[in-house]
């Protein structure tokens, strides 16, 4: 069942859910052994291998390039994990330099380029794409499925016409990045409470 989606959830939102999730079923999370799969760049490295095939499939309607700037708002917030990965990503230009200016996201340069590409965050490998989620009905009696795209890539195959397939499933994601806040290896796992959001203008040391 489809309907018109009310806004794509945040990703405090799923990872609350995840780690409520994670702390009932895993009560002995710090006496499990981490493998190598449980790393933010692990996940980012599947993010990015999935977001390539979609970007494939949708190119044609595609319009996100360098200098494209519509989803990197000054508001966006990560976990605690990949605040963590960033700042032992990129310690020198934390302490150097300088956020760009309120209006668009601190990590963009003068020509609308991101900084910390390679280690940008989860949120921002998959922005532009047909995206899914399942979410409660306004009554919070029926599981329904709803999709949203940036009003960019709006033109083409219209979102409900999609297979499952086609589309950015919201959630795994989000379930693995709360996992690694409770378990993950102790440099990803960020000073932050599991769950904690960071905002990423907040990661500079100079204003």
């Amino acid at each position: 069942m489809s309907a018109a989606p009310p806004r794509a959830p945040e990703g405090a939102d799923l990872e609350d859910h995840a780690i409520d999730r994670a702390s009932r079923t895993d009560a002995h999370a710090d006496d499990r052994r981490v493998g190598p799969r449980d790393s933010v760049a692990a996940l980012h490295a599947e993010v990015d291998v999935e977001a390539a095939r979609l970007q494939a499939l949708h190119g044609a309607r595609l319009r996100c390039a360098r200098g494209c700037t519509g989803c990197c708002a000054d508001d966006l917030t990560v976990s605690a994990p990949e605040a963590a990965h960033i700042r032992a990503q990129h310690a020198r230009l934390l302490a150097e330099a300088r956020p760009h200016a309120p209006g668009a996201c601190a990590f963009l340069d003068g020509e609308g380029a991101c900084r910390i590409y390679a280690a940008r965050p989860y949120v921002c490998r998959t922005q532009g794409l047909p995206l899914r989620w399942i979410d409660e009905d306004a009554e919070g009696e029926e599981a329904v499925e709803y999709r949203d795209i940036c009003p960019l890539n709006e033109a083409g195959t219209p979102l409900e016409a999609l297979t499952p397939d086609a589309c950015w499933t919201l959630g795994p994601a989000e379930e693995r990045l709360a996992t690694l806040g409770l378990r993950g290896p102790a440099g990803e796992r960020g000073a932050e409470e599991p769950g904690a959001r960071v905002a990423l203008r907040a990661l500079f040391a100079r204003g």
